[in-house]
């Protein structure tokens, strides 16, 4: 059986409460003022394991393209359970195209059952591809680097993963 910690909710409700509070119109998914909610599902391996990985994302656009955000993601099925609190920014290129290139860097804690907390720091880049609607698919890669890497526990201290996302902004 899964236990979420309650504490690394709480952010990610805390953000999409504020941005809902502070969106008061629709200005298109990449406008200054818009705000961004996301779910992540997907698989991953780590410490020998497969996981299956489970998420939420919000983001607040505090100028045109770019966005200041933070997800959660639950590492889930492998054994120990893993939990990540992603902080991060996002620029996404202003074009008048439904294909919008975008880059960013984003720091994480991760919270490792049985193990001492881990930081990453990382960058990201891809392509967002837009529709008329309020909902936006990016498709991308990622950069991660734990940070204080200790070799004896992780065969790498550097990772590059693919990143799709879809993601709805209001």
């Amino acid at each position: 059986m899964m236990i979420i910690r309650k504490s690394m909710w709480f952010p990610i409700v805390i953000i999409i409460l504020f941005s809902i509070a502070i969106s008061d119109t629709y200005a298109g998914p990449f406008e200054k003022g818009s705000s961004r909610v996301s779910v992540v599902v997907g698989s991953g391996y780590t410490l020998n394991e497969n996981y299956v990985i489970l998420g939420l994302g919000a983001g607040y656009f505090v100028l045109k393209g770019l966005e200041l955000g933070l997800d959660g993601q639950a590492w889930v099925g492998g054994d120990p359970d893993i939990y990540k609190l992603i902080p991060k920014a996002t620029y996404i290129l202003p074009i008048q195209s439904r294909i919008r290139p975008y880059a960013g860097a984003f720091y994480s804690r991760i919270f490792i059952d049985g193990f001492d907390d881990q930081d990453t720091a990382g960058a990201r880049g891809g392509v967002y591809f837009t529709s008329d609607q309020k909902w936006f698919m990016g498709i991308g890669a990622v950069y991660e680097s734990y940070l204080n890497c200790d070799k004896d526990v992780y065969s790498s201290c550097d990772d590059v993963y693919p990143e799709i996302s879809f993601s709805v902004s209001f």
